[in-house]
């Protein structure tokens, strides 16, 4: 099949990356750390909201939105990065990144009422949904392709870690302090990487300085992806009768919105003026990784949304407890994701992706069998084997989605991997929780007690996630590495 010409028609000139070496090492270990660190700081406001709540006064449905103002912001940012990683440099979006992110934290720290934190939420937002796309695109610009698994491999122990741990450090912060210290330890750090940033990062990577910046484009942008992530969320209170706004109204906005988004885009990339460059997904390799990119993470944060649940609810422990039994699932998916990386570079994905998709719908399948009377031991088992099927899906996808582009095209290709992540995160939630509300409530109805409809929800739910990820082992059969390199002029079929 012939190629597809992906050559530029603007006449944009490229700013050359400068000549001398650039010592890689340390500019990627500074933006992994400060990806963990931003990622962290996301995954805290669970345990935090409840002492917030408290101390300023205000209710669940409005103490929510400092985690719902947050998720929106991210959801509006990342569709950008495709743009802001081809005009500006590395350098540049990396120090306006972390600036605002540190801005936020110290308004955060500061706030003396619910409105000056929820702002600072917001900023704090701003910076953390340029990281992950910016750390994506530095490395597959400067790190060989043999080498790119082993370190997304790196950058999973960030996906994978942070959020496990975030509840975690959150609480340990609780039980001695305020919530603002919350912010004000996190603060420091910022501004660490800041200034080790002035002398580690560099520009590795060529701009486009005739990007266009289509004003029509952000707002369909902001529209369809915010209200898509809010209507996602709202589905859950939308099936326990609490939602303030009827769920079907952000969705169909998000979706009309998101429509228009994408036709435009198909109009501006043929003069590559899109805001999102959407000719990524002429890559078989990359559109299968992400269709099966948004069943992992609905699984993962379904699960994480959903387990908490079911433990407390049904089983009657505590948080600490809770905490405990959650977190060696995200140090495993941590200590596995280098050696996965490794194995990537040897054999590919697909003796990776085939029987980690497996165990994780086998793992599924196990949830699905609790009930009120479930063994801690056996929920502990069950969980590990859903993050080490998981772990063994992560790097290799992300790796033979965003390897199979060509070089101008990763800023755009790192945007949408990061949009998918969020998008399939709430669809995820959402998924678990509604099928949740929906069979504990008709269980309710027919006489059954509280905990025994809870239990009944919890295993429709895990049940439905569980033939999702089956099917998803199919998909899995289709997955192949990348070549070494990719031309901008060369995206052939073959991907």
């Amino acid at each position: 099949m012939a190629a597809t010409d992906l050559s530029p028609r603007t006449g944009a000139v490229p700013v050359p990356a400068p000549s001398a070496p650039v010592r890689t090492g340390p500019v990627i270990a500074l933006l992994v750390v400060a990806a963990f660190v931003v990622i962290l700081n996301e995954t805290t406001m669970g345990v935090a909201l409840t002492p917030i709540m408290e101390d300023l006064g205000v209710t669940a449905s409005t103490g929510q939105w400092l985690t719902t103002g947050f998720l929106l912001t991210m959801a509006i940012v990342i569709p950008l990065t495709g743009f802001i990683l081809s005009r500006f440099t590395i350098r540049q979006v990396f120090f306006a990144a972390m600036s605002l992110f540190a801005l936020g934290t110290l308004i955060a720290a500061l706030a003396p009422s619910f409105e000056f934190l929820l702002a600072g939420r917001v900023v704090q937002a701003s910076g953390t949904g340029v990281m992950m796309p910016l750390l994506f695109t530095t490395v597959l610009n400067i790190v060989p392709a043999s080498h790119r698994g082993r370190m997304m491999g790196v950058i999973t122990i960030v996906i994978a870690v942070a959020p496990a741990v975030g509840p975690t450090v959150s609480g340990l912060i609780l039980s001695t302090l305020t919530w603002h210290a919350i912010f004000w330890i996190v603060l420091p750090i910022a501004l660490l990487a800041i200034a080790l940033g002035a002398v580690w990062v560099r520009n590795v990577t060529e701009t486009n300085r005739n990007a266009r910046f289509d004003v029509l484009s952000v707002l369909l942008s902001a529209v369809g992806f915010g209200g898509l992530i809010y209507g996602l969320s709202s589905i859950g209170e939308s099936a326990s009768g609490h939602a303030s706004v009827p769920v079907w109204i952000p969705l169909v906005i998000g979706g009309v919105s998101l429509t228009a988004f994408v036709l435009r885009q198909l109009q501006l990339q043929k003069t590559d003026g899109a805001l999102l460059d959407l000719r990524t997904f002429r890559s078989k390799t990359f559109s299968l990784a992400v269709v099966l990119v948004s069943v992992v993470f609905a699984a993962l944060f379904g699960s994480l949304i959903l387990l908490p649940i079911y433990l407390q609810q049904v089983l009657g422990l505590g948080t600490l407890t809770v905490g405990l039994m959650l977190l060696p699932g995200g140090i495993l998916m941590g200590v596995m994701a280098p050696i996965v990386g490794n194995l990537f570079d040897r054999f590919g994905p697909t003796p990776l992706v085939i029987p980690g998709l497996v165990i994780a719908a086998s793992a599924l399948w196990g949830m699905a069998t609790f009930d009120e009377g479930t063994p801690i031991a056996w929920i502990v088992v069950v969980y590990l084997g859903l993050n080490l099927g998981l772990g063994l899906t992560f790097t290799p996808l992300m790796t033979s989605a965003l390897g199979s582009l060509p070089r101008r095209l990763y800023p755009h290709g790192s945007a949408i991997v990061g949009t998918v992540q969020q998008v399939a995160g709430a669809a995820g939630t959402a998924l678990f929780v509604t099928l949740l509300s929906v069979t504990s409530a008709a269980a309710l109805s027919n006489g059954s007690d509280a905990v025994l409809a809870q239990a009944q929800g919890v295993h429709v739910a895990f049940f439905v996630g569980a033939c999702i990820a089956s099917g998803a082992v199919v998909l899995a059969l289709f997955v192949r590495k990348p070549a070494d390199v990719v031309e901008d002029e060369d995206l052939s079929a073959t991907h």
